[in-house]
């Protein structure tokens, strides 16, 4: 398909983007932004969460590791189950009953300012380095298939994709989220199913026909045995269930829009309702990943890992199905991107900043110190994609999992130290030892084969990072809270 054409429909797409951030944002304030005035309506901000947990990344690395792993990625879609369980009946009433805006805000009543801004700053980390991965990997595509043919640079695609998510974040925030993301989850969801029907159409086969033809490729293996491999599947689940508690249960941008509805009941059918369509979601994901590498052996097509889909989906198939595909793609960049930019934007100004304990700062100051945040954050990711652009890495989803664990396992040892303890940590001391613990797996990650011989770390790192720093955290605290 034209370059020209598949631009404007881009064009359009994000047109209708605007058309409904408009509508949104209508006098929005600062409470909009951060938390969308705590009146978001539970199942749009559960169907809009399946485009912020799934982003780009599912969309094309997922179906692209079915080649190498099978479907070993849907043992840790169990595990996601069991951390929506934990978060919809431990975290949520804590956050609910706290009345919070910054989820952290939990850190600094229970352990102290220290843990609090260490925990947030964590937060910062991960969400930058995780979004901005992300964001690399689906603006490639774009740049590949579109705007290359026009001699755009790299630098000037990804500015022009920041550039459109800050024109319709900039003022509604959570509020005009939570109805961009519903829409853009329907355009990739809608993306997947035809993808599907085309490709079982275009090889003459039904569902049971493709299943059986995967399992004879080895393409549809669940469950590993293998205690030493980083697939097996104890591991998985498990580093699956940690995963969701840290990467949504204890993440800002997740946490945000989930806090935004108004009760605590209906934010529970919220996360539970996620959670079993994330699991349909992800299944079907897998499912396309087999029928591609089915495809494309009979095309003889030569891509592999995140380089497949797009390949099959812009050369070898119908332009109607190609223009489906890019919007799907688009679809499931904007949810991730948008999602991280407003919360980093919500947790600096909050976290660090302290804005709402500025009682000399006036509404409009509030508001005009949001606004620059929001814009340095756009900067800061223009900067870390183009470094992930230097890097090229060939399989993005690898990346994010390895920086969750290095950069969520400290939140999760101060969360879970919070909860399950009822001990005072020596609060200046907290940060040590979150920047200790990761330093720590660093080493047995580089090291493992040498210290563990042939059992590998695989997801499970996460808990590792984890455990290390409840223990440290549990070797600088005293009894008990005074009451």
């Amino acid at each position: 398909m034209s370059p020209f054409t598949l631009l404007g429909f881009v064009l359009g797409y994000f047109i209708l983007l605007l058309a409904v951030a408009w509508y949104t944002s209508r006098n929005s304030n600062n409470d909009s932004f951060f938390i969308g005035n705590r009146n978001s309506n539970w199942l749009l901000v559960a169907f809009g969460m399946i485009g912020t947990s799934l982003s780009g990344v599912t969309f094309v690395s997922v179906p692209g590791a079915v080649g190498k792993d099978s479907f070993a990625y849907f043992q840790i879609t169990l595990g996601y189950l069991i951390g929506y369980i934990i978060i919809a009946y431990v975290l949520l009433p804590l956050y609910y009953r706290l009345n919070l805006t910054s989820i952290y805000n939990y850190l600094s009543s229970r352990l102290g300012m220290r843990s609090y801004k260490t925990g947030a700053s964590f937060f910062i980390l991960s969400r930058v380095l995780g979004a901005t991965a992300r964001l690399y990997l689906v603006v490639k595509i774009l740049q590949d298939s579109i705007l290359s043919d026009f001699g755009v640079p790299f630098w000037v695609t990804t500015l022009i994709i920041l550039i459109m998510i800050l024109v319709y974040t900039y003022e509604g925030g959570v509020k005009t989220i939570v109805f961009t993301d519903t829409l853009q989850t329907t355009f990739m969801l809608s993306g997947l199913v035809v993808c599907v029907i085309y490709i079982l159409h275009a090889m003459n086969m039904d569902f049971g026909t493709a299943v059986s033809t995967m399992q004879e490729k080895g393409y549809s293996k669940i469950f590993f045995t293998d205690p030493g491999s980083k697939l097996f599947f104890v591991k998985q689940i498990l580093a699956g269930a940690f995963i969701t508690i840290t990467m949504t249960g204890m993440d800002q941008e997740m946490m945000q829009k989930t806090i935004s509805v108004k009760t605590l009941k209906d934010s529970q059918k919220n996360i539970i309702t996620l959670s079993l369509i994330m699991v349909l979601v992800i299944l079907l994901f897998l499912f396309l990943g087999g029928l591609l590498h089915l495809y494309g052996a009979q095309l003889s097509v030569t891509a592999s890992g995140d380089k497949l889909f797009p390949a099959i989906a812009l050369q070898h198939m119908p332009s109607i199905v190609s223009v489906i595909f890019i919007i799907a793609l688009i679809s499931a960049l904007f949810p991730s991107a948008d999602g991280a930019i407003t919360a980093l934007t919500s947790s600096f100004c909050i976290d660090i900043l302290g804005m709402q304990r500025r009682t000399d700062w006036s509404e409009a100051k509030k508001k005009k110190t949001r606004q620059r945040v929001h814009l340095t954050i756009a900067f800061v990711f223009l900067v870390f994609v183009m470094i992930f652009y230097k890097v090229n890495d060939p399989s993005m989803i690898g990346v994010i999992l390895k920086v969750a664990a290095y950069t969520y396992g400290p939140l999760l040892g101060l969360f879970t130290f919070g909860i399950l303890t009822r001990r005072q940590v020596h609060d200046k001391l907290a940060p040590a030892v979150c920047i200790a613990s990761p330093l720590i797996c660093f080493f047995l990650d580089k090291f493992q084969q040498d210290i563990f011989g042939g059992f590998q770390i695989g997801s499970e790192l996460l808990i590792i990072n984890g455990a290390i720093t409840f223990l440290g955290l549990l070797i600088i605290s005293k009894k008990e809270v005074p009451v």
